[in-house]
């Protein structure tokens, strides 16, 4: 039995479609950037992140290192791992569950990023380094809950952490890095403020969730949650079966990932959304591209298809089109993927010729 019997089963969420689906597309592949949800609260989103952490495999770790490295190397060696490595010629091993780590709205920097005592350092000539939340979060899933009430430049710290994977703490002329890759998740109300658009394109996908409005499925989300309560571990057992086959289902996937092909009308098609939709940047036609590969190796299939791309589109595009966020009414899944559609059976334009080099007089 698995020590999850606290966490809610992922197989057991009831609606939220693409939340559900945003998430796993970014833990079959986390070169896509993590996920943004924007939308009301109480619609199960933290429930949701940690479910998926209790879906994911345990992990091989260093006993006793803070950051839980990964032994053979994978994803960068900490100081402490890479010198007790030559040391030992090894490293021991130890299984940890993914970790899950929320970071509080009023989070200091030094808190989030850890710090480094000067006066060791300076006095002694040796780095000491408290770790912070990013050191925790490594190899597992950043949560920050409300992330458009986080100051802009702590922010801006976490998405350059998030796109290099490693955190750099510098105090002085002390620095002191350490591996940092999570699985990026960030919840907002538009009603409390937007993120920057320069913030918004940091992540990867984004997602619309509201409270279902259907009576069945609202009173069937309330009887999933009462018997969980009452029999965590029974509900867990009925369960794990269906977690087993997505389990299982998320591993194909990642190893059918590096086989998945893109053809050029797939390129094409997903070049022509993001200019027609007016996105900013190219990061919009990339992860399209990043989204509709994983989508592929979810299915276990080789090649993308113009469906998969105009799925990647509507989870790529909708936080870096050029009228987002207040100068127009925002788009919910529906409006969006009319908009997708339409663009997509429109007629590509074609590149014009090159201009003939004008001939010099004599």
């Amino acid at each position: 039995m698995r020590p999850y019997a606290t966490i809610f089963p992922f197989t057991a969420l009831v609606g939220q479609e693409d939340l559900k689906l945003a998430l796993l597309l970014n833990a079959v592949n986390p070169a896509i950037g993590g996920v943004l949800i924007r939308g009301e609260r109480g619609t199960g989103k933290s429930t949701a992140v940690r479910a998926l952490a209790g879906l994911l495999p345990e992990m091989a770790v260093v006993a006793g290192c803070a950051y839980g490295c990964h032994p053979q190397g994978i994803d960068g060696l900490c100081d402490d791992c890479q010198q007790r490595k030559v040391a030992d010629n090894g490293l021991p091993v130890a299984r940890r569950r993914v970790p899950v780590v929320t970071l509080p709205l009023g989070a200091t920097e030094d808190r989030v990023l850890g710090t480094l005592d000067l006066e060791a350092a300076l006095h002694e000539g040796r780095k000491r380094f408290e770790p912070g939340l990013l050191a925790r979060a490594h190899r597992g899933i950043l949560y920050i809950d409300e992330v458009n009430l986080l100051e802009d430049h702590l922010v801006d710290i976490l998405l350059d952490v998030a796109a290099s994977g490693v955190n750099v703490v510098e105090r002085e002329s002390v620095s002191f890095s350490h591996p940092a890759r999570f699985l990026l998740v960030g919840t907002m109300n538009p009603e409390e403020g937007e993120l920057r658009p320069q913030l918004l394109d940091r992540f990867g996908i984004c997602v619309e969730v509201k409270g279902i409005s259907d009576p069945q499925a609202r009173a069937e989300i309330v009887r999933q949650r009462l018997a969980f309560e009452a029999d965590p571990r029974g509900f867990l057992l009925a369960h794990q079966d269906s977690e087993a086959q997505l389990r299982i289902r998320l591993e194909e996937a990642r190893q059918m990932l590096p086989q998945v092909q893109v053809g050029e009308a797939a390129m094409g098609l997903a070049v022509r959304l993001a200019l027609a939709l007016g996105a900013e940047g190219h990061r919009a036609d990339l992860t399209t591209i990043r989204v509709a590969c994983t989508l592929a190796a979810l299915e276990g299939r080789e090649e993308i298809t113009l469906a998969d791309v105009k799925k990647g589109a509507v989870l790529a595009l909708r936080h870096r089109l050029a009228r987002h966020p207040l100068e127009d009414e925002e788009l919910d899944t529906h409006r969006l993927m009319e908009q997708v559609e339409a663009a997509a059976q429109s007629p590509g334009q074609e590149s014009p010729e090159p201009a003939p080099p004008e001939k010099k007089s004599p």
